[in-house]
């Protein structure tokens, strides 16, 4: 097929203007005036240019996007909203295929190209399957990662899309949870979650035991959500931190929310953070309501991988969500105080290098040789593009032009 030239664009971290040339799927040239051949030639104007976005921490099973508004029934705390969406998914009949499916069309049209969803699997539930029956059977505690998996095929060519197994209601507190995330596993997810090791379990080393066991045994990546908040939070980081060092899981393991993180004192989210670092443990942090957030800044300047995702997108636990990664990097830098543009950009980073190294995504960037995930924006600088949002004039998936707006034809505002 013919390859795609990018005229005059404004590369994020090259430091000036170039063309960029894409062939077979990646960037096979990255300079100015580079030569189009039989390429079909994009006049980007000058107009920055910023590798795809990657959605670090979502929950697709449960979202509503795209269809009729639901009122919030759920309580204020953790536990009534583990009640009310267990309740209330089969009356919505979640998840829903043609909900997960409008909701990936937005992200990829605003310039998301790689998403980690947090995918449920439910055991000790009246009616669903216990470990051992044939996998894959409809209406089991494995239908959302089926349901994912499918939609996601469908999409492939728009949006990557990769699934942790995640035990909303806790693993030992559900007994045949562990088997059915090993079952997860086999049918093809990428990663093995876990929650509230003690809050949720009351047994913090059991628990870690059983999702560093699954993810040591099949080689898959650790996502663990801990919303554990003060000195029991602290004390789960630094057995997670241990485990990880312990099992050579370094780049491998992430550790989602990590309240205890933003409420901690600053010797002390100094020696978490140095530890972090020397584990190669990620922090995902989604910033939203009033949840503490991690210290962006410090846990950067230590060497510690941040990313950054919705968490909920319009479903069952929060009204809100656009699938606007730009929208969500903006909040990560106000929740964070962030005002000069060095700081506002470490919010974008979050929302694209770091959710890549998160994801193990090889290659990314925008680098000769790198996967050809880009995304087209009207701003004069990074961080310019954080506060504004501004529309996504073309977004590149694996090569090809997955949205592109009428407004190339014209010059961009300054």
């Amino acid at each position: 097929m013919p390859g795609l030239l990018l005229r005059d664009g404004r590369p994020w971290g090259t430091g000036g203007r170039a063309d960029i040339l894409v062939s077979d799927g990646v960037v096979a040239g990255l300079g100015p005036g580079l030569d189009a051949g039989d390429a079909e030639v994009v006049d980007l104007g000058g107009r920055l240019v910023l590798p795809g976005l990657v959605e670090a921490h979502c929950h697709l099973d449960k979202t509503l996007y795209g269809g009729p508004w639901r009122p919030h029934s759920a309580g204020p705390a953790l536990a009534d909203r583990i009640a009310d969406e267990r309740v209330r998914r089969a009356e919505l009949g979640l998840p829903d295929p043609a909900r997960v499916s409008a909701l990936l069309e937005a992200m990829a049209a605003a310039g998301t190209t790689h998403v980690r969803t947090h995918t449920d699997v439910y055991s000790g539930i009246p009616g669903v399957r216990t470990a051992g029956a044939p996998v894959g059977a409809a209406g089991t505690g494995l239908t959302g990662v089926e349901v994912v998996r499918d939609v996601a095929a469908r999409l492939a060519g728009r949006i990557t899309v990769e699934q942790v197994a995640f035990p909303q209601s806790g693993i030992l507190t559900n007994p045949g949870t562990a088997a059915l995330l090993e079952e997860a596993i086999k049918l093809g997810v990428s990663a093995v979650g876990g929650i509230d090791p003690a809050g949720m379990d009351r047994d913090p080393v059991r628990h870690l035991d059983v999702v560093f066991g699954l993810a040591e045994r099949h080689g898959v990546r650790i996502d663990l959500h801990l919303h554990d908040p003060g000195s029991l939070g602290v004390f789960e980081l630094e057995l997670i931190t241990e485990r990880t060092r312990a099992a050579g899981l370094a780049g491998r393991v992430t550790v989602s929310h990590a309240y205890a993180l933003g409420q901690a004192d600053a010797a002390t989210q100094d020696r978490l953070a140095a530890g972090l670092a020397e584990a190669g443990i990620t922090i995902t942090t989604a910033a939203v309501f009033d949840f503490p957030v991690p210290p962006v800044k410090k846990l950067r300047e230590a060497g510690v991988n941040v990313a950054c995702g919705h968490d909920d997108i319009r479903d069952l636990w929060s009204p809100y969500g656009s699938g606007d990664l730009l929208e969500r990097a903006m909040h990560l830098a106000y929740r964070s105080t962030f005002r000069r543009d060095e700081d506002i950009e470490l919010a974008l980073e979050a929302v694209t290098y770091g959710g890549a190294r998160a994801l193990g995504l090889a290659g990314y960037g925008l680098t000769e040789g790198a996967p050809a995930d880009l995304v087209v924006v009207d701003a004069e600088t990074p961080a310019h593009a954080v506060v504004t949002r501004p529309p996504r004039d073309l977004v590149v998936k694996a090569g090809h032009i997955v949205s592109r707006t009428d407004a190339l034809s014209r010059p961009p505002a300054r």
